[in-house]
């Protein structure tokens, strides 16, 4: 990308000194500027970056996106002297957000987009590994699936890649409407509609909405690709069938792609999926969804049933997601991202399936609004329904997680509820012991990785 491309492609004030040249990279943290790089002073919650183009510009920047800059006769100097260029704009998140639908306007491949409730970092992660056996595939790093992160990727993606996957989250209602106006998917794939974020959106509906705006963006001769078992998807379905072309994959429904003959073991599973056995080498019924998509999406984009396979064989999960570690003969699922009602159930389900004593340390599921009594109180029945054998909960509603185990006949003595990860942690390493399995979930905001890492020691 070159400055006139920039120039042409973003709303802006003012350009002060504007130059001719070539952009290697498109930087938002100063820390990673390198020479001829752009940077964009975005604003967050305990930052400006404003305040930092300086420091951008001493490291090699050649331009700088602002909100907001005092132009003093001194700074006209510096950019004319050192042949930099400042652009004011009115909001470097829609600068940062336009620079990327250009670049994807120049990027004539295919692009997968993803989303839903649960297991979309995970689901990411396996179609790129599948799809990567056979073109040369990018994706979303980690989970930078919002209006910061997805435009980031794809400014980040080398131009002769042959395939984008890409990861759409949100909060509210617009938000996927924008990403998918910038990533313009060939392919959509709705995970599930749970309740992920139901405080702020009010219903599983309104989440349904919220989801089906990647159609939005979804090219004319596009694929949706949906998971027919969840309830809400499946109505929409069988409403909107004719209007979209659409693959289906599911375990319990008459999908397209449906895995079949089950066979789940702690750490592996194998199911058949139109009449070709697959192996799956990590455990969870969610890690089979996951590959189900994954052959859907494969089999669009014609690899063989062996590429496809050595593709889930190979797939690596981001950090913090199902990462699986044996410490001393003790077995530790790090799923400390982030939780909600639907993933914190896959993973419960996961741990119930393991030989050993089952541990939960659970926290807050956080953005549920009216609903938080509720769901963490369903979280509790799922304890019983899974013979988990100890129970510690950590922060504001999870205590109801606790009682309702209790009620449905938990045994007391194995119930632990406390307000701090400090407590949490010498609780854990006071009871561990040789062929223990400890899931350790919570929102980001609890800081569940300090537990994790001080009970690996």
């Amino acid at each position: 990308m070159n400055t006139e491309e920039i120039f042409q492609n973003i709303t802006y004030q003012t350009i002060f000194n504007k130059i001719a040249g070539k952009i290697n990279n498109v930087v938002t943290d100063t820390r990673k500027i390198k020479e001829n790089d752009l940077y964009i002073g975005l604003i967050g919650e305990n930052f400006d970056g404003n305040d930092f183009y300086q420091e951008a510009f001493a490291k090699g920047a050649k331009v700088a996106i602002l909100s907001k800059v005092n132009l003093t006769t001194e700074l006209e100097n510096y950019l004319k002297t050192h042949n930099k260029c400042i652009i004011l704009v009115p909001d470097t998140i829609k600068a940062l957000g336009e620079l990327a639908q250009y670049k994807r306007s120049l990027f004539h491949k295919p692009v997968i987009a993803i989303t839903g409730s649960a297991g979309k970092t995970s689901t990411k992660d396996m179609v790129y590994s599948v799809l990567n056996e056979k073109y040369n595939a990018y994706k979303t790093i980690g989970n930078q699936n919002n209006h910061i992160g997805l435009p980031l990727t794809i400014l980040a993606m080398d131009p002769q890649k042959d395939v984008l996957v890409v990861e759409m989250g949100m909060n509210h209602l617009g938000e996927i409407d924008y990403l998918t106006q910038i990533a313009k998917p060939d392919v959509a794939v709705i995970t599930n509609v749970g309740t992920a974020h139901i405080g702020n959106l009010g219903s599983r509906e309104n989440i349904l909405q919220a989801k089906l705006e990647i159609l939005n963006g979804l090219s004319k001769e596009g694929t949706l690709v949906l998971n027919l078992d969840n309830d809400l998807l499946n109505k929409w379905y069988q409403n909107n069938l004719d209007n979209y072309h659409i693959k289906t994959f599911g375990i319990k429904e008459e999908a397209e792609y449906r895995a079949e003959n089950i066979k789940e073991e702690a750490t592996e599973s194998t199911f058949n999926c139109q009449n070709i056995t697959y192996h799956v080498p990590i455990g969870g019924e969610h890690f089979i969804y996951n590959a189900l998509v994954a052959i859907t999406i494969g089999s669009l984009f014609n690899l063989s049933t062996k590429e496809i396979q050595k593709g889930i064989d190979n797939f690596e999960l981001s950090r913090n997601r199902m990462h699986v570690t044996q410490t001393k003969g003790i077995t530790i699922i790090d799923d400390c991202y982030n939780s909600n009602f639907d993933s914190l159930s896959y993973s419960i389900k996961y741990l119930g399936t393991l030989r050993g004593r089952k541990i939960a340390v659970l926290g807050t599921m956080l953005e549920l609004g009216k609903y938080s009594e509720k769901l963490h109180s369903d979280i509790g029945s799922l304890i019983v329904e899974e013979d988990i054998d100890i129970l510690i909960t950590v922060g504001e509603y999870t205590n109801l997680i606790n009682e309702k185990a209790l009620a449905l006949g938990f045994n007391k003595d194995n119930s632990y509820h406390f307000t701090n990860n400090n407590d949490a942690i010498n609780l854990i390493n006071k009871l561990k012991q040789k062929d223990d399995n400890i899931l350790i979930k919570a929102s980001m905001r609890l800081n569940f990785k300090e537990i994790v890492d001080q009970i690996n020691n």
